[in-house]
C-alpha cells in the first residue's frame, strides 16, 4: 500500500475521464465543490479521431445539463440538430415519423463527435482551479471509513474525500472493489461506426432502420467545407453479428461502399465512407447497486444498454444531473456529502428510470430481430397504431427528447 504521507483532501473524487466523469466534475466544479477526477488515459489521446469515431445523439434534456456544465457554449456550432426522425422495418417504407413542428419546434437532439465533446470538457475544466484533473494516473485501491474514502494512485498519491464515484465505464474497476455483482449478457453484435460523405443534404433526419440482421441507423452531422465544396456528412451505427473474417470490418471498401448504398434511402444520393470503420461490442449490464458505503456508480459503471434508442450516454447524465444535484445542495447545507440517506435518494430517483429504458431497449433489439412473418405484421401494425394515436406519438416524441418524467431541478425548462 502506498505510503500515506502526501494526502490530497477533496469534496469530491471521480473515477473516470470520460465524458460521463468530467461533465460531473464540471457540474460539480461550478458550484465551488473541490473536485479530483482521475483517468488511466492520457486525455489528447482521448481527442484524436483515431482514439474514437463514434457520435452522441445528445437529446434536449442532456443539451440543459451540459449548459448546465458550462460546456455547450463550445458545442453548439458543431452539434447538428435533429428536426425529424424515421422508423423503418425491413422493406417496408417509413412507418413513424417525428417532427419537431409536432414539439414547438425544438429538435429532438443533437449529433456531436464524441472527440469533441472530451475537448470542451477538458477546456471547461481547465477554467476551474478547483477541478484536479490526474490523467494518465491510474487507481489502485480503495479504503473506506465511517467519515471519509480513499483512492491510492499508481503514483502514490493519497486521495481523500467524503465520497468517491465511479464514472469508469461498463468494465468499472470501481464496481468491482465495491463487490457489485451486475445482471446482464452480450448481444452477440457489434456496433460498426464511421462517418460517412453523401451527395446530397440530409435535411436534419435522423434514421432507425431495423433490419432483421440488426438495426442500421444514420445521424445527421454538421456539413463541413473543403477546397470551396461542401460535404455532407452523417454518422453509421450498423449492426454486425459476424466475426473474423465474415464481418463487416474485414470487407474491402469497394464491397463496404456497396452495402453503405443499398441501405441508403435513394434521397442521399451517392454514399462513401470518409472516417475508417470501428467496431464496439454490444451488451447489456446493470449493477445490482448503484451505492456503498461512500461510493456510487454513475452511468456505464452502474448500467450499459444497447444502443439502439441512442439513449445511453443520456441516461448516465440523468444520473449525473441527479448526484450532483444532491451534492450540491449537501454542500450549501453543510451536511455530509458522502451520507448513506443521500446515496439511497440518489439510487431511488435513478434505478427505476434506468431499469425501464434498459428493458425497452433490450424488448426493441429482440422484438425487432424476430423474422416470422406473424410477429413482422404484428410489429409493423403496432408502429402504425402510435404514428396515428397521437396521445403515445407525443410520448414517444418527448422519450426521445428525455422530457420524460420529472427532470432533476439543474434542468430549467
Amino acid at each position: 500500500m502506498p505510503d500515506k504521507d502526501m494526502k490530497d483532501h477533496y469534496d469530491i473524487i471521480i473515477i473516470g475521464g470520460g465524458l460521463a466523469g468530467m461533465s460531473l466534475a464540471c457540474l460539480l466544479g461550478r458550484n465551488d465543490i473541490k473536485v479530483c477526477c482521475v483517468d488511466s488515459l492520457d486525455p489528447q489521446k482521448t481527442i484524436n479521431e483515431t482514439f474514437d469515431g463514434r457520435t452522441t445523439a445528445i437529446s434536449w434534456a442532456s443539451q440543459k445539463i451540459l449548459s448546465k456544465a458550462g460546456v455547450w457554449d463550445q458545442l453548439s456550432s458543431q452539434a447538428c440538430p435533429i428536426n425529424d426522425i424515421q422508423i423503418l422495418d425491413g422493406d417496408s417504407p417509413v412507418l413513424l415519423e417525428f417532427f419537431s413542428h409536432e414539439v414547438d419546434d425544438r429538435a429532438f437532439g443533437w449529433i456531436l463527435e464524441n472527440r469533441l465533446i472530451r475537448q470542451a470538457l477538458l477546456n471547461t475544466i481547465d477554467q476551474y482551479e478547483n477541478i484536479t484533473l490526474l490523467a494518465p494516473t491510474r487507481i489502485d485501491d480503495f479504503v473506506v471509513y465511517d467519515d471519509r474514502a480513499e483512492a491510492y494512485t499508481s503514483d502514490n498519491r493519497v486521495l481523500k474525500a467524503p465520497l468517491i464515484i465511479g464514472a469508469d465505464g461498463k468494465n468499472s474497476k470501481t464496481r468491482e472493489w465495491m463487490d457489485i455483482p451486475v445482471r446482464g449478457w452480450s448481444y452477440n453484435q457489434n456496433a460498426l461506426i464511421c462517418t460517412v460523405a453523401h451527395e446530397n443534404p440530409h435535411n436534419n433526419i435522423a434514421i432507425e432502420h431495423f433490419n432483421p440482421e440488426g438495426p442500421f441507423a444514420v445521424l445527421p452531422m454538421t456539413d463541413e467545407t473543403q477546397n470551396g465544396k461542401t460535404i455532407y456528412r452523417s454518422s453509421v451505427v450498423w449492426t454486425d453479428h459476424s466475426n473474423g473474417n465474415k464481418s463487416m470490418m474485414a470487407w474491402d471498401d469497394d464491397t463496404f461502399k456497396a452495402g453503405l448504398n443499398a441501405r441508403f434511402p435513394a434521397f442521399y444520393g451517392e454514399v462513401k465512407a470518409i472516417t475508417p470503420r470501428m467496431s464496439y461490442p454490444l451488451g447489456l449490464k446493470h449493477a445490482y447497486s448503484y451505492i456503498g458505503p461512500r461510493m456510487a456508480l454513475v452511468a456505464e459503471a452502474a448500467h450499459a444498454m444497447h444502443p439502439i434508442a441512442g439513449q445511453g450516454l443520456n441516461m448516465g447524465l440523468r444520473d449525473i444531473a441527479v448526484i450532483s444535484d444532491l451534492i450540491v445542495g449537501a454542500h450549501h447545507a453543510g451536511d455530509d456529502l458522502g451520507h448513506q440517506d443521500l446515496l439511497k435518494k440518489y439510487q431511488r430517483k435513478r434505478r427505476a428510470d434506468n431499469t425501464a429504458m434498459m428493458a425497452a431497449t433490450d424488448t426493441l433489439n429482440k422484438l425487432f430481430g424476430v423474422k416470422m412473418p406473424p410477429v413482422a405484421m404484428a410489429r409493423k401494425l403496432g408502429i402504425k397504431a402510435i404514428s396515428r394515436f397521437k396521445p403515445a406519438k407525443q410520448l414517444f416524441m418527448r422519450q426521445a427528447m428525455g422530457a420524460v418524467g420529472v427532470l432533476p431541478s439543474l434542468i430549467e425548462k
